[in-house]
């Protein structure tokens, strides 16, 4: 019976069924955050422990998915990461934005120490929120966006994911993913939410080591490179999982979720076909994606880099660290590369300068890249600081001294010998022009008896026009410097990072080649002199 006679509205069923279901999801953040003060674990429908969940192939295998639930069971099924922690995306003024790990926080105690202090009391105080099919439902429906740490507790992965965010994205995603092809890895690409990059994602149908998933992405962009140089070196630091360990107090890096419904929208934040088109039916698509089997991981990264080569770039690690198999490795820590098959030209012509410019036409993307590779080494600091469990952001995995101009690829100075030695090694012509500069001509002598091992020194490094002295404290690696240039007979141009390296230099200098500290210019600090 309608009461007092009047029947309840369609539209005010419908504010009273959404004010319902807004009290429901709140009750639901309640019992989460009760459930996290008792220490009692959450009871999710269908969900066990992180690693012994059903298979995913079993689990989300339904062939029409007409309901809310089995879209967020086949979505949490492939996007998997930590389960006891998700990060939510805010924004802020100015236009910033980022992503924070979803709490609650205590603001009493925050508020009760000093600003200065609040951040320290916020992350030590907060209490985490585990990722819930509701945090997955409203994601997908535009209430939040949310990411996940790919990166388990026990250094572990269900997948990887490469983020391409170049403005040449679409033609570097498609190199990728014909090197997947070449190798039989299934993967699909994403177009960020920005709709200015893309990411790639590959899964497994078990956790696998971290370690090995960051190996077969590093193995597929190396081998990509070969064909399409433009990638850049800096693509090893896009990989998600980012870390092959769990930093000290961290959780690792995270990584966007797909299919957030205001990019979805526009057209961003979907998965794409061969043409880089969004598929029709995104979810039927996501059904029909298959998943790299764990027991076949290990023999798809050798055949991915049969000499276990996975960076291609000069090694330089910790000292103590010989890194694995450290037999095949020469005294500068290169493998032998393997040979260039790709059409060359009969002849190169090199521009040496303030750097080496080898001109790039008719050269072949697997040369160009073979190239930029003579000019980068794997970095020594990244490895330090993973190895000791502590962040490595900010410390890129492959230092690249390379630069790339329309015409030419530079290299430093002392990649001269190596570069002609591979031309060389391929049968082609080198033709070197010499655009250096020769400095003034100055007559000064040297005023100072060298040791044994000093003399030696000189004499071998004056037989060269560039190189290195590595030598320890005390050598005398001022003294050499002088002689040097007394022996050349030429202006120099000396650097140093330090104010009293400079000034050592100009008192060493004078004493040395007798001349007046006055006559010895300085650049820096304001002031500017001429050079004797």
């Amino acid at each position: 019976m309608p009461i007092n006679g009047h029947t309840p509205s369609q539209e005010n069923l419908q504010d009273r069924l959404r004010s319902a279901e807004e009290e429901c999801g709140r009750l639901q953040e309640e019992n989460v955050r009760l459930r996290a003060m008792l220490g009692i674990p959450e009871l999710v429908e269908g969900r066990t422990d992180l690693h012994s969940r059903p298979d995913p192939e079993n689990s989300a295998k339904a062939s029409n998915l007409s309901t809310p639930e089995e879209k967020i069971t086949l979505f949490r099924s492939l996007f998997r990461g930590r389960e006891d922690i998700y990060a939510v995306r805010w924004e802020g003024k100015g236009g910033r934005s980022g992503y924070s790990p979803a709490g609650i926080m205590d603001w009493r105690a925050i508020h009760s120490v000093r600003p200065e202090d609040r951040k320290r009391v916020a992350r030590k105080t907060r209490m985490l929120l585990p990722l819930t099919n509701d945090a997955i439902r409203k994601h997908l429906t535009g209430k939040h966006t949310i990411g996940i740490y790919p990166l388990l507790p026990d250094e572990m992965c269900w997948l990887l994911a490469v983020d391409l965010d170049k403005k040449s994205w679409i033609a570097d995603a498609g190199g990728f993913l014909e090197t997947c092809r070449r190798f039989h890895v299934p993967a699909v690409v994403e177009r960020s939410r920005s709709g200015t990059g893309a990411h790639i994602w590959v899964f497994f149908d078990r956790p696998v080591l971290a370690a090995d998933a960051r190996r077969l992405g590093c193995s597929l962009l190396t081998r990509t490179m070969e064909k399409r140089h433009e990638i850049g070196l800096d693509s090893y630091d896009r990989l998600f999982p980012s870390q092959d360990t769990m930093p000290k107090g961290g959780f690792g890096n995270l990584i966007a979720l797909p299919l957030q419904k205001g990019p979805r929208e526009q057209g961003n934040s979907v998965f794409l076909n061969e043409l880089f088109e969004p598929h029709a039916n995104q979810w039927k698509f996501l059904e029909s994606v298959q998943r790299v089997k764990t027991d076949e991981l290990a023999v798809l990264i050798h055949e991915v880099t049969p000499d276990g080569d996975t960076l291609g770039v000069h090694l330089s690690l910790p000292e103590g660290d010989d890194g694995e198999s450290p037999w095949l490795w020469s005294p500068s820590r290169s493998r032998k590369a393997k040979r260039i098959t790709d059409p060359l030209p009969p002849t190169v012509r090199l521009v040496t300068s303030n750097l080496v410019y080898v001109e790039k036409k008719g050269l072949p993307s697997s040369m160009q890249d073979r190239l930029i590779r003579i000019a980068a080494f794997q970095n020594p600091e990244f490895y330090k600081a993973q190895s000791m469990r502590l962040s490595t952001y900010g410390k890129p995995r492959v230092i690249s001294c390379s630069e790339s101009f329309p015409e030419h690829i530079g290299l430093p100075r002392g990649c001269l010998g190596e570069v002609v030695s591979l031309f060389k090694g391929h049968g082609v012509k080198v033709e070197i022009q010499d655009e250096r500069t020769t400095g003034q001509n100055i007559d000064i002598s040297f005023r100072a008896e060298l040791r044994a091992e000093q003399d030696d020194a000189v004499r071998q490094l004056f037989a060269y026009d560039e190189g290195i002295l590595c030598a320890p404290t005390a050598f005398g690696k001022t003294v050499i410097g002088a002689c040097l240039i007394a022996r050349r007979g030429v202006s120099t141009l000396i650097l140093v990072h330090w104010r009293q390296l400079m000034d050592q230099w100009r008192e060493r200098l004078a004493a040395f080649l007798a001349l007046p500290i006055g006559n010895i210019g300085q650049f820096g600090e304001e002031k500017a002199r001429e050079r004797a």
